[in-house]
Formats: structure tokens, sequence, C-alpha cells
């Protein structure tokens, strides 16, 4: 038997299973309407302004009027396919007197504020958001805390906090949400497909609902909505296979693993490090650069704080990996094949016409299998006259950086090609740093005097012809990197017996 409620939960998510949230019996697919959307645009409906409570009437004085709207036209909403695990609000930080205490012995004394409050009469207590506090006195509207972080204590509006153990401080829950706010939120300008809300169902008390976008080739962008259904012992399931002790576990999971099965690496914004804008502007690059032997972009949280997700290379850098037991152990004709891989993939940046600027083993990711991908595309820059001019004072590293960038800040595809013929160093001496023995001042000084590093210990003379072709001082001397990548792969055929027992 199936369902015969007029439902548009979707059925091809996570198990094939959908199980309708008023009946509980599966969905036909066929019973589900069919909307056309071309383009994507005709249904969208205006974004629902979601108001932040107004603070209660202030015990110390009057009427507070003030309003706050939360969820502007555009604001994004966390991306499902990767969302940042441990961001959470519900754990006091660790650097709170007492809070593990706290947490054990007073439980339900321990409170999350949802919303930035600032202090408007005496005795006022302001909030920053996320900020944990514990109860002093509940009463009425407007409860006296104590904030655990700053040790003051003054009275806070009841609506601005919630139970350190609740869902409301999570920024995936929106708990009064409804089927259709959802699709006007995670349709609106700024989330991406996979960005995915969970709110209280709306016909089955105690229960939640999942709401995802997806694109659909036949209806466009669309919002999936899924059942997630109670279990006797309290927990929770979308698909029997696998179930769940708490919410948070399930988003967890689901937002750890794409589907269940696809790791993900989540890079964050530091603090300083660079510009939103700019860390966002690598994010879209990656995005127009898709190849095999690129790290491939998977999604991206444009609200702060700002993550960009990508795939997992589970053996990390090229540089540290060749320090390890295991890439110490690599024969010549294996790192011959990795160089092989990079070539391949700048292969693709050049004839893209853009260059690279940071070209270098830190900055190549392997995975288990040593595929080998180029990845920190944060200097990158598409080039529309064959060259770049960097901005006065910016920052390159110096021992893999072409003479004519480190002097007139002239980026060209030749000087990534530069680049390689050090990153091609540090490959055959197994993660060494370039010019050893001497500081960035001593290199410049000494290119400037045409030096060249040596041939390396076991490296193929016909390895370090190609660097030092790379090493060109004339830039239209250099090779391409289709021209190396076609090298690279018959000088790995060709030697492989010669150098087979070589470490």
């Amino acid at each position: 038997m199936g369902c015969c409620c007029s439902s548009d939960y979707d059925e091809d998510w996570i198990e094939n299973i959908d199980i309708c949230e008023r009946c509980n019996y599966p969905i036909d697919p066929a019973s589900k309407p069919q909307r056309l959307i071309h383009n994507g645009s005709e249904v969208r409906d205006p974004l629902v302004s979601y108001e932040i409570p107004s603070p209660p009437c202030s015990p110390m004085q009057g009427w507070y009027p003030q309003t706050r709207t939360l969820g502007e036209e555009g604001s994004p909403v966390f991306e499902f396919s990767a969302f940042p695990i441990g961001q959470k609000f519900g754990i006091p930080p660790s650097s709170a007197p007492g809070h593990r205490d706290l947490l054990l012995f007073f439980p339900d004394k321990l409170v999350v504020a949802l919303y930035d409050y600032e202090p408007t009469h005496d005795g006022d207590l302001g909030l920053q958001k996320g900020e944990t506090l514990r109860l002093l006195e509940e009463s009425g509207e407007w409860w006296k805390a104590q904030s655990l972080t700053t040790g003051q204590e003054g009275y806070i509006p009841y609506n601005f906090v919630a139970r350190v153990n609740s869902l409301e401080p999570e920024p995936w829950f929106f708990k009064n949400l409804s089927r259709k706010d959802a699709e006007r939120q995670l349709l609106a300008s700024g989330n991406t497909h996979g960005s995915f809300l969970i709110r209280e169902s709306e016909s089955t008390k105690g229960s939640f609902s999942l709401s995802v976008r997806d694109f659909d080739q036949n209806q466009g962008e669309m919002v999936k909505h899924y059942k997630i259904r109670n279990m006797d012992n309290g927990g929770y399931y979308i698909s029997p296979r696998i179930t769940f002790s708490s919410l948070h576990e399930l988003v967890e999971h689901y937002t750890r693993y794409y589907n269940g099965h696809t790791k993900v690496a989540i890079k964050n914004l530091k603090q300083g490090s660079m510009s939103p804008s700019a860390f966002l502007a690598e994010a879209n690059l990656m995005k127009n650069l898709q190849h095999p032997k690129l790290v491939r972009l998977y999604a991206v949280v444009t609200q702060e704080p700002i993550y960009i997700i990508t795939e997992y290379m589970e053996k990390g850098s090229l540089v540290d990996f060749l320090k390890t037991p295991e890439g110490i152990g690599l024969t010549i004709n294996k790192l011959l094949d990795m160089a092989a891989q990079i070539a391949e993939g700048m292969a693709f940046i050049e004839e893209k016409n853009y260059i690279h600027r940071d070209l270098r083993a830190a900055n190549i990711l392997v995975s288990e299998t040593l595929c080998c991908k180029i990845a920190d595309f944060g200097l990158a820059r598409l080039i529309e006259d064959n060259e770049y001019t960097a901005r006065e004072g910016a920052k390159f590293p110096i021992k893999w950086t072409a003479p004519e960038a480190i002097n007139y800040g002239t980026f060209t595809i030749k000087s990534d090609v530069w680049s390689f013929g050090i990153l091609l160093t540090e490959i055959v001496t197994y993660g060494r740093i370039p010019y050893p023995g001497m500081t960035n001042p001593e290199v410049i000084q000494n290119l400037e005097r045409g030096y060249r590093m040596p041939q390396p210990d076991n490296c193929p003379e016909e390895l370090y012809t190609l660097m030092m072709h790379c090493w060109k001082e004339s830039p239209e001397e250099r090779p391409t990197f289709e021209y190396m990548k076609s090298v690279l792969e018959d000088f790995f055929t060709a030697t492989e017996g010669q150098y087979q027992q070589q470490p």
C-alpha cells in the first residue's frame, strides 16, 4: 500500500525511500506533481523576511520598540554537501571558568545567545550571538543571567536565548518554518545546490523534516523534502539502514559524507589571512577550472564563517608525503609519474589561459592511490594579454618564483614553467627545500649572476636537462606544459626498466 495523500516529498535522495509526512506510507513517484521551471526563475517567490523577536518590556523601564530582521534577501543557508562540522554553539567555550562542572551539574541552567543584544537600560546584560550564559533567575520575560565569558550579571530578554542542549542555536534549524517558506528561503539567490535546513513537521507533532535545494533537468531549481522518522528509543533516521541518536549526528553524517560515502576537505578563511572577497574569488576560480588533475570544488559556504569544501586527498600535500616512509620508498619512475600528472593539470590551466603563480609541492595534494592534483588557487589569475602584473607589495614564494616575476611583478604561464622546474627538484629530492642553505636575498642575488641549482643526486640526466629548460633566462625559450607532459609520460615509459631498482 502506498501513500494516497497529496504530498510533495521526493523519492530519489538517500535510499530511494520516501515516507509521506502525513500517512507514513511510501510515496508513489507517479503521484508527485510535475512543475516545469523555465530557467529556474518563474516560480521563485519573494524571500520571506524572518524577524528576530523584539525584546519584551524591560523590567527596568517601559516598552522597548526595536525590531531586527533575520534572513534578508540573498542571505545564504549552510551548504548541505559539506556543512562545517564543529562550528555549533552548543558547548560553552573551553576557556570559561568551571564550564564543564556547570554542564555536568546544571545543564538546564545553561543557555546560548541566539542573537546580539545591546543593553539599553541599567541592569541589562549585553549578548553576543553564540555566547554561553548561566541562568540565575527565570521569572517573566526578562531573566537574570551571568555570562560565562565575562562573568558579568544582568537581565536578558528570554526570547533571545535557548537552552544549550536544544536545537534552536543550530544554524540549520528553523523551528516554525513552513514548507513553503523553506522553499522560498532555499531558492533565494546566494544559495546553491545542497543548501539545506531542518524544520518541525507541519503535520506530525514532534517530528522533523529535511528540506534540500536541488536541480532537476526537467524541473530546474527545486527544493526536495524528506521526512526524518522517529525511533522508539528516541533516535532518528531517514533511511532505515543507518540510524542516529540525535539530529546533530544525522546532520554531521550527511554533511560530512556526500550521500554517506564521499569524504570532503573543509578550508576555512583564517582571520587576517585574506579578505572574504579574495577567498570567494578562489572558490569561483576552482568552479571554472574542472579537470581530473585539479582538486575538485564541491561547495562553498558564503556566510561567515566562510568555508570552501573540496574533495578529500588522503595523503595530504606532496611535500609532506614525500618525507614519510611511504614517500621515501617511491622509485624514480613513480616520482616521474607524479611529475607527469602535475604537468597534465598545468597543461589544462595553460590551455584555459590561466596562471597559477604558486606552483610548488606544498600546493599539490596526493590521494590514497597516489594521484596528484593541483590545489591552492589563491594566487591564480585569468590573463587576457598573456601576462599579469602583481600589485605593489604582493608577497610570493621567492625560491619558486621566476626572476622576471621577482624583479618586475610580471607573471605569465612561463613563470609557472620556471616554478615547475623548481617543483621537479622537490620531487626527486623527496621534499627538500630548494636552494638549500641559501636565504631569499641570496637566491635573488645568485639568480642575477646566472646561478642555477646543480643536478640533484639520483636525478636522471634527461630530467635535469628538462629542469634547465624550465630555468631559461628568456621566458619565451621555456617549454610549454603540454610539451613537458608528453616528455615526462614518454620518459616514464622509456626509462621504466632502467630506473626500476633506484630508490
